[in-house]
Parts: C-alpha cells; structure tokens; sequence
C-alpha cells in the first residue's frame, strides 16, 4: 500500500525543539494582514502529565497510554498593535493514532476558536501533516511540511462553516534553533 512515509511519531519527534517562528497572516474580510515572530518551543509530554489527564477528562475519555502529548509555548510580537506587545501561550496536543498515518488530536485550546476541540489528522505520502478542525462558526486547515531537517513550513486556511467562504489564510516559516539541540 503506502511506502516510505514518515509516520506520526516519527513527524512528532522531528518537530521536538525550539523554532524561531516568522509568520505571516491574511484576514481577507477586512483586508488586513499582520506579520509576526515568535519563539516555539514543543516538547512531549508524559500520558501521566496533570494536563494531559484533564484532556482526557474533559472529553470523557479514558487515558490512552498509546497516545502522543505534546505541548507547544510560544512568545510573539506582532505589527499588528503599535506598540509591538509580546504575547504568550501554550496549548497542549494528544495525538490518538489510528493507525500509523492518521488519527485524531485532542486540543485543550483551539487554533482558531479558544475552547477545547479534535482534530482529524494524517501524514500524507510527501510527509506533510495535515490537521482540520471543525469549531461552531469556523473549519481550520493546517499543512506543516519538513522543508529540510531544522526548517518547518505551515500553512492554514480558516474557513467560514455556514457558506465556506475563506476568512483567514496565513504562512509559517520556522527555523530550528540549532543551539537547543545541545542541551
């Protein structure tokens, strides 16, 4: 069937690290765009993390001990605002495979709505994840590809649900900070 593809641990445990993050984000309803850098930092998580227990829980789910955890933090600026404020977060991803390629991922907070949501996700034969997200007013569509081993590309589009119309679009480049990997 499928042959030499990357699956999903293996996708994940490229992506452990910190990456300088230069984004740039369309918002084609006002006709705005926004530019940004952050620092991510993603690292795995144990199946026994306090976080990742109240995933579960909060999905009325047992704890699956061949899940992934992850958690992504992230510090950016923006020329969005004036005063180029730095913002922070985390949010913490399980994935649930179903088979080597493809799963689910359970969010504690959403890429595009904050409230917790899944995800369908599957590594495709280029090697690129692609995760979708359906929230109540929105669906989000993420491509992440290896462009080398320490440079990652992300795309996303967000669309409206009720007549799929694209609100959002934007582009990731994000550059392994190779000095992390030394630690």
């Amino acid at each position: 069937m499928k042959k030499n593809l990357t699956i999903i641990n293996q996708f994940i445990d490229n992506s452990i690290g910190e990456w300088k993050s230069i984004r740039s984000t369309h918002t084609l309803a006002f006709q705005e765009f926004e530019n940004s850098t952050s620092k991510i930092y993603i690292k795995h998580l144990s199946s026994e993390n306090k976080k990742v227990v109240e995933i579960f829980k909060n999905f009325k789910l047992s704890l699956n001990l061949e899940s992934i955890a992850i958690s992504i933090e992230w510090q950016a600026i923006s020329d969005w605002e004036d005063n180029d404020m730095s913002e922070g977060d985390e949010t913490i991803l399980i994935f649930l495979p179903k088979d080597e390629y493809s799963g689910i991922v359970l969010r504690n907070k959403g890429y595009t709505e904050s409230l917790i949501s899944s995800s369908n996700y599957f590594v495709d034969e280029q090697n690129n994840l692609h995760i979708k997200t359906f929230y109540k007013s929105t669906v989000s569509e993420e491509r992440i590809s290896f462009l080398s081993t320490h440079i990652r590309s992300r795309f996303s589009t967000i669309r409206n649900l009720e007549n799929n119309s694209v609100i959002q679009t934007s582009h990731t480049s994000e550059i392994r900070n190779l000095a992390s990997l030394k630690d």
